[in-house]
């Protein structure tokens, strides 16, 4: 029977590994710099503000995709006594980097942009135009090796982003190319490159939200503490449920841990117990780390999210 507060854990363990390979972001890398050198060389000998803006939007993203590449590989090393859940988190923390330089980058188009502006210059719009659909068919091939990895890893979502917000920034320096080689407007190269500043704080946001959630141990996106409550309580034999936590590990990792409160009952009937509240998390929420304490009812209950209080060492009074 169980008569105190056992520690009685169960776990569930189905970690999701990323959908793109090391090699494939290599690949990615490699070409990305390979096009970055082409266009910002062309962007300087044609005058043009907004093909140099997308070299620079380019060159955050052959970074991102480095660091989204180191990211993938340590993240395989294995869990051990100084890093007991692995080395999830490097890809998360390389995603909060990615969207941080995407807003440094933006920031810089925009002083440039304005620079621009005061003191206009006619872009050779031909060499824009043709750049920049080169960028098209480079960004679009490099978001579809990503595409797959971008629903489940955020640090593969990151430079995903990072690819069609490039893809999408080309097609307007096609725009302006096509504007200046028709109307001779020095005025388009800097408006393309407000829009792509823009475009790239618009893209970096969502990533930049997610990743310091992850990083603060909050509530993934998409669970529901209510729903989670009220699922492990329909479980047979559960009675209450506190002192809950949900959090997200690493990419495709979220993590539980709480306590039910269950009546007076044999070790086995406990198991059985742990073994459904493990089983309704990941199967109805997909969390598949899961960390269940068994309470026997008659204890008193913590609050349902308790708070941490952080350890205080005492020193004895000195008596003379």
């Amino acid at each position: 029977m169980l008569h105190d507060h056992p520690p009685d854990r169960g776990h569930g363990h189905a970690h999701v590994l990323p959908r793109v390979s090391a090699p494939t972001m290599g690949w990615a890398v490699g070409l990305t710099l390979t096009f970055v050198i082409g266009e910002a060389l062309c962007g300087w000998l044609g005058h043009s503000l907004a093909l140099i803006s997308d070299a620079g939007h380019n060159l955050a993203d052959a970074a991102a995709l480095g660091f989204s590449w180191y990211a993938l590989t340590i993240a395989r090393r294995p869990a051990h006594r100084g890093m007991t859940y692995g080395y999830h988190r490097v890809g998360v923390m390389a995603a909060l980097a990615n969207a941080v330089s995407l807003a440094v980058i933006a920031l810089v188009i925009v002083w440039e942009a304005i620079g621009r502006w005061s003191h206009p210059e006619v872009a050779n719009g031909g060499l824009m135009i043709g750049v920049a659909a080169l960028g098209i068919v480079v960004n679009v091939t490099i978001s579809i090796w990503l595409h797959r990895g971008a629903t489940d890893d955020l640090n593969i979502r990151s430079v995903y982003l990072h690819m069609v917000g490039d893809t999408l920034s080309a097609c307007g320096v096609v725009i302006a190319g096509v504007i200046v080689t028709v109307t001779h407007s020095s005025i388009a190269d800097p408006v393309v490159s407000f829009f792509i500043a823009g475009l790239i704080l618009w893209s970096s946001w969502s990533i930049l939200q997610e990743s310091t959630t992850v990083l603060l141990e909050g509530t993934p996106a998409g669970i529901d503490m209510a729903s989670v409550t009220a699922a492990m309580r329909d479980v047979v034999g559960v009675l209450d449920v506190h002192d809950l936590h949900v959090w997200t590990v690493g990419p495709g990792i979220v993590a539980c841990s709480c306590h039910v409160l269950v009546a007076e009952q044999t070790i086995r009937e406990g198991q059985q117990v742990l073994r459904a509240v493990v089983h309704a998390m990941e199967d109805r929420f997909q969390i598949t780390h899961t960390t269940v304490q068994v309470e026997v009812e008659g204890c008193e209950p913590n609050a349902m999210y308790c708070s941490v209080q952080r350890f205080r060492h005492d020193h004895p009074a000195h008596t003379g």
